[in-house]
């Protein structure tokens, strides 16, 4: 998916390792679980809620773009011993992951999307790998209810008549959480004077920006900027991601009245 090279915006925090907490039923894999090293925390993120406790993620979250980030030797060495290497297939270091594998850990690309269906199919798959599938369906569960209180939260808030929006092309799917008519997208690549002239003859009142790429993001006048993130800080909470830009977009709406 062209979204998988997107991962959203930095956090403060700077580990880069996250062991993430969750509970395993019993019967389904011994009591520690699965060690995963992910390359990204919004990949750790996905394995967490999967059900995996013993998570370590290479790119450090406060990385802006984390498919950028140059692995020292050292952080290639915490793929040894990991039952399972995720990764992203258009991290730019995944190759070195790759290479520093070597032993008989598991090499799983894995895709990346925040919409509801890629994130059930990338949960439940992980799950079912990892052996905790009742945990991953207890957090599906969770999400699906979290999802329609935030996107109903927004949906509630929007002004009348609805505004609509601009967004880059890989941050468009939030329209639909928003309730958002996307009358135009651009990227992902810096945008022309020709496209610009054309977003702006749109007159959208938004526009959904990919905050992890701020170079491309075009400034429309008479429009609010929603700078939309992608993954979580080295909590590895994913929800956290959908709350975070509840908030961004509702504040967006008040910034129009």
């Amino acid at each position: 998916m062209l979204s998988l090279s997107t991962i959203a915006c930095g956090s403060t925090d700077n580990p880069s390792a996250a062991t993430a907490a969750g509970t395993r039923p019993a019967g389904e894999t011994p009591a520690a679980g699965p060690t995963v090293v992910a390359s990204t925390s919004w990949v750790g993120a996905l394995a967490k809620a999967a059900g995996a406790r013993n998570i370590t993620v290479i790119a450090p979250a406060s990385v802006q773009h984390p498919p950028d980030f140059e692995p020292t030797p050292g952080d290639l060495v915490k793929v040894i011993g990991a039952d399972y290497i995720l990764y992203s297939v258009f991290d730019g270091f995944a190759a070195k992951l790759k290479a520093a594998a070597g032993g008989a850990g598991r090499l799983v690309p894995v895709e990346l999307e925040n919409t509801p269906t890629a994130i059930r199919s990338e949960v439940t798959r992980l799950g079912a790998m990892f052996g905790t599938a009742t945990a991953a369906t207890a957090w599906l569960s969770l999400f699906d209810s979290e999802y329609a209180a935030l996107s109903g939260r927004v949906k509630a808030a929007l002004p009348t008549p609805a505004p609509t929006a601009v967004a880059h092309l890989w941050m468009a799917y939030w329209g639909a959480f928003a309730g958002l008519s996307v009358v135009g997208t651009y990227g992902p690549q810096p945008v022309s004077a020709g496209q610009l002239a054309d977003l702006s003859a749109k007159r959208p009142a938004l526009v959904l920006a990919n905050a992890h790429l701020p170079s491309v993001n075009p400034d429309i006048p008479g429009s609010t900027r929603v700078e939309i993130i992608n993954y979580p800080d080295a909590s590895l909470d994913l929800l956290e991601v959908f709350r975070t830009n509840t908030g961004r977009i509702i504040a967006a709406f008040s910034a129009q009245r």
